[in-house]
């Protein structure tokens, strides 16, 4: 569970943390540019405006001594002060006149009289041409757009009153947005080409990181559903080079094909070697016992020293041929779990076949077994249907060795109960027995590999149980996805409790 949660950090948490930089870095440059982009947008409009305050202020002294005669002078006057970015026109309310009649009396460069209108509209609505009227008098600074009739926009920066005998001047200064492109006056710097390109381009790389992420992600999700298919169903589960749709994890698919057929082979090595080496070790053991034969007809019933000479090599090769068979069976189970294919395995009927194998009678219920070792009854409570994912040789080792130790420690004529129910996504399998149950500090000693609570009355005298069943049935039960945990029972027994994963799609 922690080497999942580490894996799952180590990708979700880092594609979140990318996530996250990839939102504050963006998000901090734009704050700096966007800061720069205003200061430097505020330097040219103070620019322009100071270039149109000191042209205001040199028409001045000529304003202030115009007259009816000097009005059609004033467009030349204009002429020797704009330039070519700025616009100098000139607006006139008349004395006595209404307080919004402002008109234009000059400009240079010519305007249109649309664009003129537009203008003036834009005056009127900001307020301009109100405060005016009420107070001719102090500088007012603006940054005012409007668009031209003509095409483009207008950028007034600055409007000087100023009162005379005549009326209140208005002395407007303005340029057009096209005598500084690159600047993009008046837009928002969100909006302004080079930051929407830029947005472009930043997302196009964030796509190409996270859709790389994901593609990696997706790879690594399908190497482990391979490998989850290859550790159920077995040898035969096709390779990981024929899913590998990530060219960058072709080598690495390789490298685990290698591996699995290594597994593989070691599996296949450990059973031959468990075949081979109970086959050698056998034959001496029932040479030996053939041998003792003749010994044991020959030998005095008189002499006491003889017979207990053969009975202790008796039992020794009971014990003998029990390592063997043990032996055995820890390759056997070694190798199954490297390579025991995993699949739907109704819990219910392989449990009752075992008991069904062991059974002497059996009545019309289908309920109680009979075993003809020392009178011992099972009583079985089967749920049929109960699918667990694991393998038939896996459960039936498990059941095998659960029993056994069950009707080992149980006395004649007592009862092992087998109970099979459902435990929410788990199948619940108890196996029961009375005799005479452990120590409590011992309960989870006896899963343990070597460790037996066995007595000598208990091991019977083949003396064949070398405390290693009961390890084998936990190592197969983990392997398949469960726990197995003992209690003992009141007044005296004991209870094994083994849950296993139920198959998806169970129905």
């Amino acid at each position: 569970m922690r080497r999942r949660l580490r894996w799952a950090w180590s990708l979700t948490g880092k594609t979140i943390l990318l996530a996250i930089i990839f939102l504050l870095v963006p998000a901090f440059l734009y704050i700096q540019f966007r800061n720069a982009y205003e200061e430097g947008q505020d330097l040219l409009l103070r620019s322009v405006r100071a270039q149109g305050r000191v042209i205001s202020r040199s028409l001045l002294s000529d304003l202030q001594n115009a007259d009816s005669d000097t009005l059609p002078k004033l467009g030349a006057s204009l002429s020797r002060f704009a330039g070519e970015v700025t616009t100098i026109k000139l607006l006139l309310a008349p004395t006595g006149a209404a307080s919004d009649d402002f008109y234009y009396v000059a400009s240079w460069p010519t305007v249109a009289p649309a664009n003129l209108q537009a203008e003036r509209n834009t005056l009127a609505q900001q307020g301009v041409l109100d405060r005016l009227a009420r107070n001719c008098r102090g500088e007012m600074e603006y940054s005012l757009i409007y668009h031209r009739p003509t095409g483009g926009a207008e950028i007034v920066t600055a409007v000087t009153p100023l009162a005379t005998p005549v009326g209140c001047w208005a002395i407007v200064a303005s340029f057009s947005e096209d005598a500084f492109p690159s600047a993009h006056l008046g837009q928002p710097y969100w909006a302004t080409p080079a930051i929407r390109l830029a947005a472009v381009i930043y997302l196009a790389m964030a796509a190409i990181t996270f859709s790389t992420l994901l593609g990696v992600r997706r790879g690594l999700r399908r190497f482990a559903r391979r490998a989850r298919y290859i550790r159920t169903q077995g040898p035969d589960a096709g390779s990981f080079g024929a899913r590998a749709d990530v060219p960058e994890l072709g080598e690495v698919a390789a490298e685990f094909d290698r591996m699995i057929e290594a597994i593989h082979r070691s599996a296949a090595e450990i059973r031959r070697a468990a075949e081979d080496n109970a086959h050698a070790f056998k034959t001496p053991i029932a040479v030996i016992r053939q041998s003792l034969e003749p010994l044991r007809r020959s030998a005095p019933l008189d002499n006491p020293r003889a017979q207990r000479a053969i009975g202790l090599v008796e039992h020794a090769l009971d014990r003998l041929d029990g390592l063997v068979a043990s032996a055995r069976e820890l390759d056997e189970a070694t190798a199954d779990l490297i390579d025991e294919p995993l699949a739907r395995v109704d819990l219910g009927r392989v449990l009752g076949r075992l008991v069904q194998q062991r059974s002497a009678i059996h009545d019309d219920r289908d309920v109680t077994i009979l075993l003809t070792s020392r009178d011992l009854t099972i009583t079985r409570d089967l749920l049929p249907g109960l699918h667990v994912l694991g393998s038939e040789a896996m459960i039936e080792t498990v059941f095998d060795n659960l029993i056994d130790n069950a009707m080992s420690f149980s006395p004649a004529g007592s009862e092992v109960v087998v109970h099979v129910s459902p435990d929410g996504q788990f199948a619940h399998l108890i196996v029961s027995d009375r005799g005479p149950g452990v120590p409590e500090d011992h309960l989870e000693r006896i899963f343990d590999r070597y460790y037996s609570e066995r007595r000598d009355a208990a091991a019977g005298a083949s003396g064949s149980y070398f405390g290693i069943g009961l390890w084998i049935a936990r190592r197969n039960v983990e392997a398949m996805g469960g726990t197995v945990i003992a209690e003992n029972r009141s007044p005296h027994g004991l209870r094994v409790h083994v849950r296993l994963p139920l198959a998806p799609g169970r129905g």
